[in-house]
């Protein structure tokens, strides 16, 4: 006769989620392989599943999730055929950033639910289709997948479902500049999480995740780097490196914001090297942020090269605008920006805010002034209704710069100083030196030199701090400016024409009209103009222009 085994299997499974819960992976794992060694059960597949997941261990999460998924299918459990299909779906977005592969197994959890009354195995495919809605931009979607999530959670007394479905749809609220109502949902969301009571553990933790990237969204950064804090006793209670490569990209970004770059470099590359070893469909976000970093640096080479290992998404595209812009290219700026700004949905609102601020500096680099104050006006639209003031420093900046460009420098200095000082409190330094330059540049125009000379200053002093090398070349360009009567000798008698008709606040196309040209014409003279006079916008040459007398020895 057999020994009975010393182990049950209903033994070692019930010691194994009683490890998962405990946060004890390896143990877990231990007690699923062996209740497994005794008899191949979808239970055990389906436990050593989650300890892979955990331990970031994608071939065993894969291999035991699609041999569970069979089994319940031969066993005819639809409902754990189901729910296996839809994490499997939910791996690999996660692990791999395969959107068809996870569309083809959502639809087979759909088939297996369908004919089954509504349950949990509902609320978290619900959930997870909700998820990819809103990473697709279909808002209606996404709300309705969030709120039968939400509301199966709350039916079936499952926290995770409900906290998750609340703070996805407090997510898509968010982007579409529903902030209120939005955040509303988070704080419910992550009021639950913080009780402790998900079935599963990184539940609580996705909620939070939600919450900072909205706070990210409307640039509230010391809400978000507080619940970073929190995300990170989590990853560190459970060791989960993935957990701890999201917090390590949000925590710099928050840095870069604050001007802490060497935090913020040491951050983003530790958060790429843990999605990298954990989810590397993930490192995408951290690698883009540490480009922009290299960008601010002016370390233009460097951004390209990361730029080109992050694929081809929207925020690749942003980034090569600014590149480009950098590079005086603002033509091409402008026309990739219009591109990226069609394929974002007019509702998703806060979402099209990176786009619009860069669209207007490059319209009005470009002098299509009538187009660049449609970018203003947007940017506007939102920022009344989002009213976070860094948001409102950003339009109160771009409509500063636009009305300098139109020539009127005295509404650009209201609006200049305006933005200056918001983001000096919120904690911004580039930003705010950026601003600065701007600012010196129209009361430089108005006349006021000294004036001009101390917020230049000032703007130099906070890029060289920082290691800004491109934009400190801006500010030491008005800090330092290059012999005026010398410059003058440079541009030929139709530059100098341009230069005048610039000055007035003229947009290229005017400029044209009133020169019988081309714009394209008017363009290359004034990247000439800007060349020769040693600046790096139109409104800096027409500030020079004033102050040294250049447009009126144009117009004579």
């Amino acid at each position: 006769m057999a020994k009975a085994s010393q182990h049950p299997v209903s033994d070692l499974l019930q010691a194994g989620w009683a490890d998962l819960r405990e946060g004890r992976w390896q143990a877990g794992r231990g007690c699923f392989q062996a209740a497994l060694a005794e008899e191949e059960t979808p239970e055990a597949l389906e436990g050593l599943s989650w300890a892979a997941w955990w331990l970031d261990d994608a071939e065993t999460v894969f291999e035991a999730r699609e041999q569970a998924y069979r089994s319940y299918r031969e066993r005819g459990d639809a409902t754990g055929a189901a729910r296996m299909a839809t994490w499997l779906a939910a791996d690999q977005l996660d692990f791999h950033g395969a959107r068809a592969v996870a569309n083809g197994w959502f639809r087979r959890a759909q088939r297996l639910l369908d004919h089954l009354e509504p349950g949990p195995e509902h609320g978290w495919l619900a959930f997870h289709e909700g998820y990819v809605a809103h990473l697709n931009g279909d808002t209606a979607a996404a709300c309705e997948q969030a709120a039968l999530a939400a509301d199966l959670g709350r039916q079936h007394g499952i926290p995770d479902l409900e906290m998750l479905g609340l703070a996805l749809e407090g997510a898509v609220l968010v982007a579409c500049a529903q902030v209120e109502e939005g955040m509303r949902r988070l704080d419910e969301a992550t009021a639950t999480a913080l009780e402790g009571e998900a079935t599963i553990p990184i539940s609580g933790a996705w909620a939070c995740c939600f919450l900072v990237s909205a706070c990210t969204a409307v640039r509230d950064y010391r809400r978000a780097f507080e619940w970073c804090d929190r995300i990170a006793e989590f990853a560190e209670r459970y060791g989960s490196r993935f957990m701890l490569a999201f917090c390590r990209a949000e925590y710099g970004t928050v840095h870069l914001w604050r001007g802490r770059w060497t935090d913020a470099e040491a951050f983003l590359t530790a958060s790429i090297d843990d999605f990298s070893r954990s989810r590397p469909a993930w490192a995408a976000d951290p690698v883009l942020r540490l480009a922009e970093l290299r960008r601010r640096q002016g370390r233009a080479e460097e951004a390209s090269l990361l730029l080109d290992g992050a694929g081809a998404g929207q925020r690749v595209r942003l980034g090569r605008a600014s590149l480009a812009l950098d590079r005086g290219e603002a033509v091409r700026a402008a026309e990739a920006l219009e591109r990226a700004l069609r394929r974002l949905p007019q509702h998703r609102r806060l979402e099209r805010v990176p786009t619009l601020e860069l669209l207007a500096r490059a319209r009005i680099a470009c002098g299509r002034l009538d187009e660049a104050a449609e970018a203003v006006e947007a940017l506007r639209a939102v920022e009344r209704q989002v009213g976070t003031a860094p948001l409102r420093a950003s339009a109160d900046l771009a409509e500063g710069m636009l009305a300098a460009a139109r020539g009127d420098h005295g509404s650009a200095r209201a609006l200049l100083e305006d933005a200056v000082d918001a983001l000096d409190e919120s904690g911004a330094p580039f930003e705010a030196a950026e601003a600065r330059i701007e600012l010196a540049t129209s009361l430089l125009a108005l006349g006021r030199a000294e004036a001009g000379q101390r917020e230049a200053t000032a703007a130099l002093e906070a890029l060289l701090a920082l290691g800004a090398d491109g934009e400190a070349a801006r500010a030491r360009a008005l800090v330092e400016p290059a012999d005026e009567v010398h410059a003058a000798s440079l541009l030929t008698p139709r530059e100098r024409e341009v230069l005048a008709l610039l000055a007035e606040g003229l947009t290229n196309r005017r400029i044209a009209e009133r020169l019988i040209v081309s714009e394209h014409t008017v363009h290359r003279h004034v990247a000439n103009i800007l060349r020769k006079l040693g600046v790096h916008t139109r409104t800096a040459a027409a500030a020079r222009a004033v102050t040294a007398g250049l447009h009126e020895a144009a117009r004579a």
